[in-house]
């Protein structure tokens, strides 16, 4: 049995199973719509932000995990298991304020320890499910060990993500309105990528959808080195089932040999829209 208890947000868009599977404890981050909030995670509607979004022209409101629920969360689980440790591996510190708010909770409590994974949605699950892999490989790691493996792989997780709406983007202030007129006229979207934490526009792609999703797989992995024995594609609700199998397929020409998908939860759909598409590897 292991010594130690993973804790993650459900901004990290890790799936149910996966959590069941690896004993990973997963904490609502919200998204609120005209004053009513509901709990981000897989079983949240993302229609919702959809239907709310045509209808206002706005976006919902996204917010971090509150201190009182960490709170409740961490003393559950030690009054439970008092000999573990509690390892939070934390959605980016810069984004939001689960950082902050995790620290506040666990004052005091020496048997809490907090990781900024510097990264969202698919990233953050794919450095969290890495150590939780690694910590079932080696249940009595010690909480130094699990940190060494999580910094790695903070190190190596390379996300880049295309909306699939410049309107959300526009909406949520990530592209001037003169920046999404131009785009909208020469179809150029506007690739964003988690950098040191930071979700940061970086290059301009043009043409449809298909065809910037598979420039993306090949430009990413040569841009980054990446390994070819696992790639995970990120995609919101809507995103064409033919662009999918695309993009697939170019992965697999190229020699990537574990294709995984990851559907985004609530918290990144709010700012990606519907039919958004992102790959997220393992730099060399």
């Amino acid at each position: 049995m292991s010594g130690t208890i993973i804790v993650a947000e459900s901004g990290s868009d890790i799936s149910s199973n996966m959590a069941s599977t690896y004993d990973i404890k997963i904490l609502p981050m919200h998204i609120s719509m005209d004053g009513e909030s509901f709990d981000d995670g897989s079983e949240f509607p993302v229609q919702l932000i959809f239907d709310y979004h045509k209808k206002t022209g706005k976006l919902p409101s996204t917010s971090a995990t509150n201190p009182d629920e960490y709170k409740v969360l961490f003393e559950e689980l030690h009054n439970k298991f008092p000999d573990k440790q509690i390892l939070h591996l934390c959605y980016s510190a810069i984004t939001t304020a689960t950082w902050q708010n995790a620290h506040i909770a666990s004052e005091g409590m020496d048997y809490v320890h907090h990781i900024d994974t510097k990264n969202v949605s698919g990233g953050q699950s794919v450095i969290v499910l890495k150590v939780a892999q690694y910590l079932k490989e080696h249940p009595l790691a010690s909480i130094e060990e699990l940190s060494s493996e999580a910094e790695k792989w903070i190190n190596k997780v390379k996300f880049g993500f295309f909306s699939g709406d410049l309107n959300y983007l526009k909406a949520g202030g990530r592209v001037s309105n003169a920046t999404y007129i131009a785009a909208s006229l020469l179809s150029i979207k506007p690739l964003i990528e988690l950098i040191d934490g930071k979700l940061v526009a970086t290059k301009k792609y043009r043409g449809n959808m298909k065809k910037v999703c598979n420039k993306l797989i090949l430009d990413f992995t040569n841009l980054y080195n990446l390994e070819k024995d696992s790639l995970f594609l990120l995609f919101t609700e809507t995103l064409a089932k033919d662009i999918k199998q695309e993009v697939e397929e170019t992965a697999k020409e190229i020699g990537y040999s574990n294709i995984s998908w990851i559907k985004a939860g609530g918290v990144i759909t709010t700012h990606g829209g519907p039919g958004g598409f992102g790959m997220i590897g393992i730099a060399k």
